[in-house]
């Protein structure tokens, strides 16, 4: 792929003036499944072929039982179909598991602890998956080992890391800072990640840092594991983002323009006739009811209810209904809310139950009404905690060409966001029209 050839072409750079290799130091990272397996294996061949002597090469991984199964199960696979294997024969002992190439080159593991790589000259050592250490003893390993050799180089390749990588994030902040300062450094530094405020559910954004997307990765394989993945395991494997990097919040409606809407809400008797709305969280740990009114040319919403479990939600809303008779219940049947719906109905509540296209209208709406492109909002909220911290933390899911709220794939519980969007669509479409909806059969 065109990103593997670019950094091979630079990391192989040789210096005119002495001969050598320009970069003794290689720190790459980039998205999960880009294809740096391949590029490894390219780089750790042509060195044991192509350097004109004997050379000795070490590879790692999170562990040294990780190392093997890629060593097996990738590398040894690669080559025994390749034109290559009559060059070299394998050694498979436990412990001593290597290539050993017909030019006396030698490609072997090595694992993370004190005693790995020493005792032994050193051409190139990879530490790959290097997210995984903890400290730097494979390094304090190698670069001794390297010292004596012409022409040796340390490969460092890993997907961003958590906050225990802090081996990886030293070398990450300093390849940041080398590049920003600009000149010559025997380091070569190559990061593939999305801006910290990039929006992670646009396909924009992962063809901006994804390299390998059309051409081994399809975008409707990552638009699946965005819906199905937390946000944060998505924007480290995907995204190539720290966890510290991004914040998840406020990446759909920013919070000056949400807080901008905070206002004190009437009774409902006085934003009448309501809608209601239910949604459940994918674990089912906590539901919450949305309420959407009209006064005054505006629409108002609120969180009527927002608890922990779904056992309190038909009595509670079978009797919000009773007492004020609402213009719509609005429940998405294809979501975790929809296993509500026969009880509710059993109960004698009629539900409206929108489609994927309502869906999608109900949250482009909910926008139009927050941040219109023309004119002032027409949405009011009574700045409740639960639905601030919803709107902070959402994301959005493609639905063909529009999109929805992503329960899965946001960092926090969205069911008072979903709520007040349904109950603020329900009331649009049916408020108008409130005398002729049977709500409830006991009831009109």
């Amino acid at each position: 792929m065109p990103w593997q050839r670019h950094v091979a072409d630079v990391i192989l750079e040789v210096d005119p003036v002495t001969g050598l290799l320009a970069y003794r130091e290689v720190v790459l990272t980039v998205p999960r499944q880009s294809g740096k397996t391949t590029l490894l294996l390219a780089l750790m061949v042509h060195r044991a072929l192509g350097f004109g002597s004997r050379q000795n090469i070490l590879y790692s991984a999170q562990t040294r039982g990780a190392a093997r199964k890629k060593w097996e199960d990738e590398h040894l696979v690669a080559l025994e179909a390749s034109p290559l294997r009559s060059l070299y024969r394998v050694r498979r002992q436990l412990g001593q598991e290597a290539f050993r190439w017909r030019n006396g080159s030698i490609h072997g593991l090595t694992s993370n602890t004190e005693k790995a790589g020493h005792g032994e000259t050193l051409d190139l050592g990879v530490i790959d998956e290097a997210f995984a250490q903890e400290d730097d003893r494979l390094e304090q390993a190698f670069k001794p080992a390297m010292i004596t050799r012409p022409q040796p180089q340390q490969v460092v390749i890993s997907t961003a890391g958590t906050m225990r990588s802090v081996f990886l994030r030293g070398k990450v902040d300093a390849g940041r800072r080398r590049c920003e300062a600009g000149g010559h450094s025997a380091v070569a530094y190559f990061e593939w990640s999305a801006p910290n405020d990039a929006d992670p559910a646009d396909p924009a954004t992962w063809w901006e840092c994804m390299p390998a997307l059309g051409h081994t990765v399809t975008e409707a394989a990552v638009r699946a594991d965005f819906e199905s993945m937390k946000l944060p395991e998505f924007r480290r494997a995907y995204l190539n983002q720290w966890p510290d990097a991004a914040p998840d919040q406020w990446l759909v409606l920013g919070r000056d323009a949400w807080m901008d809407l905070v206002a004190t809400l009437p009774d409902p008797d006085l934003m009448a006739p309501v809608a209601f709305s239910v949604d459940v969280t994918p674990e089912r740990s906590h539901a919450s009811i949305g309420v959407a009114g009209r006064r005054e040319g505006l629409t108002l919403v609120e969180v009527a209810e927002h608890r922990r479990g779904t056992g309190w939600v038909v009595p509670r809303l079978v009797e919000m209904c009773e007492r004020w008779g609402p213009c719509a219940v609005v429940i998405d049947a294809a979501g975790p809310a929809g296993s509500l719906i026969p009880d509710l109905e059993a109960a004698g509540v009629a539900v409206t139950k929108p489609s994927m296209r309502d869906l999608t209208q109900a949250c482009g709406g909910f926008i139009d009404a927050a941040r219109p492109q023309d004119g002032p909002p027409t949405l009011r909220h009574a700045g409740q905690r639960a639905l601030d911290e919803a709107v902070a933390g959402a994301v959005r899911r493609s639905l063909g060409d529009a999109w929805a709220w992503s329960r899965r794939s946001s960092a926090v519980d969205i069911s008072p966001l979903v709520a007040v969007t349904l109950a603020a669509w329900g009331r649009s479409k049916f408020g108008a029209k409130a005398g002729a909806v049977n709500v409830m059969e006991n009831v009109w």
